[in-house]
């Protein structure tokens, strides 16, 4: 049974850092390809980031490129998410996600039907 647990939100002031972790289970990691996704009240479910299963191709939204960083630990089967310079825009639930095959081509990381594996989010809070 695939399990993922995100951790690391809360509440930071506007310019702040915070990193997000995925815990796997399940599943390894290193032979999916993996993405962050958020959403905020009212909003669809938005692509936020995404690796490859490689982990030699990664992808970002135009909103946070430069801002935000994925990488994962293949030793300890989790994946991060760093975000720096956070802004009041980026407040949302935040979830990673896994594609459902193995080492499968990172065609359109950016689409939630790419992925079958769910987290159950965790929440980013950032005031102004």
């Amino acid at each position: 049974q695939v399990q993922l647990v995100e951790s690391g939100g809360g509440l930071v002031q506007a310019g702040g850092s915070l990193r997000l972790s995925c815990a796997a289970s399940g599943v390894t990691l290193r032979f999916y390809n993996m993405g962050w996704f958020r959403q905020a009240p009212g909003k669809e479910r938005e692509f936020v980031s995404a690796i490859a299963w490689s982990g030699y191709s990664t992808d970002y939204a135009d909103s946070v490129k430069g801002r935000f960083t994925i990488s994962r630990d293949v030793a300890k089967n989790t994946a991060y998410l760093q975000m720096n310079s956070l802004k009041p825009e980026d407040t949302a639930v935040y979830y990673c996600a896994v594609a459902g095959r193995p080492k499968m081509p990172m065609a359109q990381p950016t689409a939630v039907t790419n992925y079958d594996y769910w987290g159950q989010g965790t929440q980013v809070t950032v005031s102004s």
